[in-house]
């Protein structure tokens, strides 16, 4: 009832409508606020011609928005008159609803008393006033009539006080003397709403008011507040009930507005039949709106769970970053701690060989300082016997000993500097670029079943990302299955959204599926879609497989050669599963040819008669018998031949693997070949003196039954 509310308020003052006037935008207005938001113009802006007349949308002259700013469209707040210059800008003001309202800007002169409005009369309207509906900012010039020329919209008021009655308090027992109690029922016939007790005293069920109809007192507040309907009268013609309903002006006139007035010569039918047409065309049109009204409902609950979604995809979101930054963090500490471990093996190893070379240094510097001093104290000896017997030993130690100090001995093993160097700048860069990327798979296509069909044995499939799917695609791989329930196979890999897949069985049923992929992986399958190939085969001789001399004509149907050696041509539709049967018919037989009708495989021979090679299964006749050709081996030679007009029946049974010719809606000689499997292309093989052309899509003959075996047919 909220929605309600805001249709049953004025633009203007913000409450409900009291005495709606209709404008002629269709808005509506409270005839008191349109009073107050008149607006006198001059005479030089208010030609005749401009005058509002209240008979039709069509009689009132718009004011050009250009020459009369109403409003402005920067949402200044502030309005002004172009043209008249004695009117100062007047600020505008904000209705409750938020609409601007623009007050009257021009003072009106101080009153005469002769021509003061008597109590309980409106004052007149000033001549020359301008309305400006404060919904649409659509500006009109009134007539001599005023705002009386405007329709009352009676029906907008009706549903404005059912409003206010179904909001009004509890309906009170008109019987109770002290403090009334609630009423539990109204009387119809006695017009009075009574309380159970009072009723049982003042309104008893029997004798004359037995009769009386008791109904729930809401129920009795809108009977008795219902009162007739009001008879609506002409706005130009005040004592003229409206009866008609011009269709011209599309709105209700009287019976004199067609006497007299501009409505005498437009259609008109009557107002009840119009009443109901129009109110089952409101009925029809909510029932649209209604829908649409369903659809938002449930879009707002897929919001507000899309809400949810995003505020548990967020917090799982942060959770998942913050455990990636924790599992970095915690790597880059054990590579610190493996980095330390180095530094300090290599301190530890640089100590030990300072140490180590200290070490020995002390002692090789004790002992020759020793030596030293020995020396010394011989050189002191004056006994030269006893220092030629030990001079040469010491001299020789002496120079051993300085020896040992030579080069090497006196530089350190060891720098103290560490050779290490740690080389974080990558590292640095890869933090500094570390951002958010494609962290996801696509989402699963969607197929679109309006695009997607079936032609003979070929399928099309479209697809398409989900409407809300941000996530960048590369591509997409549609798969189908064999078409007898087998496994699913790649048909297409690629950046394209639609695929046509040529060469599959006919009369079968196959399921294809799309996913698509990116850097991050691939996503998952969309849902399957069933698919039915043509039951029967419709296809037209091939020129790509057309041996030069052919020539093909009639829509690639009919088919003849410009050569006296026989020439190859093959359909544009492959077999190799069902039944399938066509025809050919000789438009033209010269000089007793042998063309040739049957199958081949692609790769047949195209310059020899058609079952030379093993790569084709034929029948060739001519105009008195014919034979069954595999390989250059010629059997079954049957009677009955050919001529111009003949027609020549090719039937393909894979259920049995066999291949069976027809001669005149006959079968010529017994089943032709057995054991069939594989792909096969209709073919044909004739020279210039033969034309036939081809008819396909045709029923099984009603002689065979697909699947039984022929009892009486052999293969020699």
């Amino acid at each position: 009832m909220d929605e309600l509310e805001e249709e049953l308020k004025c633009p203007v003052c913000g409450s409900f409508y009291r005495e709606p006037i209709i404008l002629p935008c269709s808005h509506n207005i409270c005839l008191a606020c349109a009073r107050n938001i008149l607006v006198q113009t001059p005479d030089a802006e208010s030609p005749q011609s401009s005058r509002a007349s209240g008979s039709g949308v069509s009689d009132y002259d718009y004011l050009d928005l250009d020459k009369m700013s109403l409003y402005s469209e920067a949402d200044s707040g502030y309005g002004s008159y172009g043209g008249f210059v004695s009117a100062p800008t007047t600020p505008c003001q904000k209705s409750p609803n938020g609409v601007r309202v623009f007050p009257p800007t021009v003072p009106q002169p101080p009153p005469q008393h002769h021509l003061l409005p008597q109590p309980g009369s409106l004052p007149p309207i000033p001549r020359n006033s301008c309305i400006t509906c404060p919904q649409c900012h659509r500006s009109l010039i009134l007539d001599d009539r005023g705002l009386r020329g405007f329709p009352k919209n009676r029906v907008l008021e009706g549903v404005v006080d059912r409003y206010q009655q179904s909001k009004a308090a509890a309906l009170k027992c008109q019987l109770c003397e002290k403090s009334p109690r609630e009423a539990t029922v109204m009387c119809e016939q006695c017009d009075v709403f009574y309380c159970d007790q009072c009723r049982l005293r003042c309104h008893p069920p029997r004798g004359p008011l037995a009769k009386h109809r008791l109904v729930p007192p809401a129920q009795g507040r809108i009977s008795r507040r219902a009162s007739p309907r009001k008879i609506s009268t002409c706005t130009e013609h005040e004592l003229e009930n409206l009866s008609m309903y011009c269709v011209q002006c599309k709105m209700p006139v009287c019976y004199q507005c067609l006497e007299e007035g501009k409505h005498g010569t437009h259609e008109v039918k009557a107002l009840g039949a119009m009443w109901k047409l129009h109110k089952g065309q409101l009925s029809q049109a909510l029932n649209g709106l209604s829908d649409r009204a369903t659809e938002a409902k449930e879009f707002l609950v897929q919001l507000r769970n899309m809400v949810q979604h995003i505020q548990e995809n967020g917090v799982e979101f942060e959770a998942c970053l913050v455990a990636q930054c924790d599992a970095l963090i915690d790597a880059l500490n054990r590579r610190k701690a493996q980095l330390l471990a180095r530094v300090n093996n290599e301190h530890e190893h640089k100590l030990k060989v300072v140490r180590d070379q200290i070490s020995h240094c002390t002692v090789k510097l004790r002992q020759t300082t020793g030596l030293m001093e020995y020396c010394l104290e011989v050189i002191k000896e004056n006994d030269p016997s006893g220092f030629l017997q030990i001079s040469d030993a010491l001299i020789r130690r002496v120079h051993m000993t300085e020896s040992q100090w030579g080069k090497g001995t006196l530089t350190p093993r060891m720098t103290s500097d560490f050779d290490l160097t740690l080389d974080s700048g990558p590292l640095l860069q890869t933090i500094h670029q570390l951002d958010f990327v494609q962290m996801k798979v696509p989402a699963a296509p969607m197929l679109q079943l309006e695009e997607c069909c079936t032609q003979n044995n070929s399928a099309t499939l479209s697809w398409k990302q989900p409407p809300l799917s941000t996530i960048t695609v590369d591509g997409y791989i549609l798969e189908l299955d064999d078409g007898n329930g087998g496994p699913f196979r790649e048909v297409y890999v690629g950046t394209e959204t639609i695929c046509t897949v040529d060469g599959l069985h006919f009369n079968s049923t196959y399921k294809s599926r799309v996913k698509a992929y990116n850097a991050s992986g691939v996503g998952q399958y969309s849902k399957t879609l069933i698919m039915q190939t043509s039951e029967i085969a419709w296809f037209t001789f091939d020129p790509a497989s057309a041996h030069p001399d052919i020539i093909l004509s009639n829509d690639n149907l009919t088919v003849t050669c410009n050569s006296y050696d026989d020439r190859v041509v093959m359909g544009n539709s492959a077999f190799s599963r069902g039944v399938h049967y066509w025809e050919m018919t000789v438009d033209r037989y010269d000089n007793h040819p042998d063309p040739a009708f049957g199958i081949a495989r692609g790769d047949v021979l195209k310059d020899v008669m058609l079952g030379k090679d093993d790569k084709a299964w034929a029948m060739y006749v001519d105009n008195n018998r014919s034979w069954f050709m595999h390989n250059n081996s010629h059997t079954n030679r049957t009677d009955g031949g050919i001529s111009k007009g003949s027609t020549i029946g090719v039937l393909l049974d894979f259920t049995r693997g066999i291949l069976i010719f027809l001669l005149n809606d006959e079968q010529q000689g017994p089943v032709a070949f057995e054991g069939l499997e594989g792909v096969y292309y209709p073919a044909i093989s004739l020279n210039r003196n033969v034309q036939v052309t081809l008819h396909t899509g045709l029923p099984i003959p009603d002689f065979y039954t697909p699947g039984e075996a022929d009892p009486t047919s052999s293969v020699c």
